[in-house]
């Protein structure tokens, strides 16, 4: 389960960036490009995936 955690959050994460970057106007060739919304949706997706990998890296309760 940690591994598929892992993995989702690290995917979350690239997906984030990608938005971030065609929200900003950065990576053309998509209705996203240039809509700043969708660089505010990457970024929570992105801390979303964060998340994610600190939840499943952190250690059991003892």
């Amino acid at each position: 389960m940690k591994l598929v955690l892992t993995v989702a959050g690290a995917l979350a994460i690239l997906l984030g960036c990608v938005w971030i970057l065609q929200g900003v106007n950065v990576l053309p060739g998509s209705f996203m490009t240039g809509h700043i919304v969708w660089a505010i949706y990457g970024a929570v997706l992105a801390l979303v995936g964060i998340g994610v990998i600190v939840y499943a890296r952190r250690k059991p309760a003892a």
